[in-house]
């Protein structure tokens, strides 16, 4: 009986607090509405809306005809799609802020527009990735291409994954392109159909640039592609992403280490500059197995990341 008691007494008191704060919260609402102040207990509403189309859109200084029906059509695609594919998007725009800053220089050297980091950004969403057909790396370079290009591609080492050398590579084929297409525009959809297949579109289409071009899915969205995240991560909050500096992905400082011998295991090399073998491939996916034969005694400049970035653990 007295334990019943007990329940009792505090089954009263959750009562009276219960209605004391429901009495309090709707005082303070009955206050605020007074007041001119719109209270509601509804969760606010995830709302989806068209977007509109940016006038000014361009692609390495060349304009997009965004008049054109059918060019508005292909563009507002591909901006519906890479803004409410909201995830992805945060991801793209946390990686370009971290491997944007390597990528910059090597275009400006080369004198290779700017805009076609964002190239880089479409081919892999800045991951060393390998596609069906064996394009690999950040601009998913054939290695056929890498080879005529001078690139090292063996079981040992294969300079794709090298975001440098690969960028440099990169920039020589979209120089080369230019120089047959005059408009970049059109160099950005033969990197991915390739020149000869942009060169025998033209002719057969009796047309002179990309946006006057018929093409089969893939390339024919490869450029909008390109300019909707360009439009995208250069105005992120017009797209309703909230996302600050620190936010964003940070690449790790490194020094360089040269190597002309072979490196028998390089694991235990790691361990001499106090990282781990998963933390070496991270900065050197170039380097395609545990080891390095070298038996021509290459000068290679590995990365070693500087100390007090990560945490390794024996």
């Amino acid at each position: 009986m007295k334990l019943l008691s007990r329940m009792m007494l505090v089954v009263v008191v959750v009562l009276v607090a219960s209605t004391f704060i429901y009495a309090v919260s709707d005082e303070s609402n009955s206050s605020k509405e007074r007041a001119g102040v719109k209270t509601t207990n509804n969760p606010p509403i995830y709302s989806v809306k068209a977007l509109d189309i940016p006038k000014d859109l361009s692609f390495a200084g060349e304009q997009v005809p965004v008049d054109d029906p059918e060019i508005r059509e292909r563009i507002d695609r591909e901006l519906l799609v890479n803004t409410y594919w909201q995830s992805n998007a945060l991801l793209l725009m946390k990686r370009a802020h971290k491997y944007f800053p390597i990528i910059e220089p090597i275009l400006a050297a080369n004198g290779v527009p700017d805009d076609f980091k964002y190239l880089a950004l479409a081919e892999s969403g800045l991951q060393q990735l390998v596609s069906p057909a064996g394009a690999t790396g950040f601009w998913q370079i054939m290695r056929t291409t890498g080879r005529e290009y001078g690139m090292e591609i063996n079981k040992n080492v294969d300079e794709r994954y090298h975001i440098e050398k690969s960028t440099e590579v990169a920039c020589k084929y979209l120089k080369k392109a230019y120089k047959q297409f005059g408009s970049w525009t059109t160099v950005a959809s033969a990197y991915n159909a390739g020149m000869h297949g942009i060169q025998r579109r033209l002719e057969a289409q009796k047309v002179n640039d990309y946006y006057n071009l018929l093409l089969g899915e893939e390339t024919g969205r490869y450029v909008f592609r390109i300019l909707a995240l360009k439009e995208i991560i250069s105005n992120p909050a017009k797209y309703g992403f909230k996302i600050e500096d620190k936010d964003m992905y940070k690449a790790v400082p490194t020094y360089l280490v040269s190597v002309d011998t072979a490196v028998v295991n390089f694991a235990s090399f790691a361990k001499r500059f106090g990282i781990n073998y998963k933390i070496l491939k991270m900065h050197n996916s170039w380097l395609r197995e545990p080891h390095l034969n070298n038996k021509s005694r290459k000068e290679y400049m590995i990365k070693i990341p500087k100390e007090g970035y990560y945490t390794t653990l024996d």
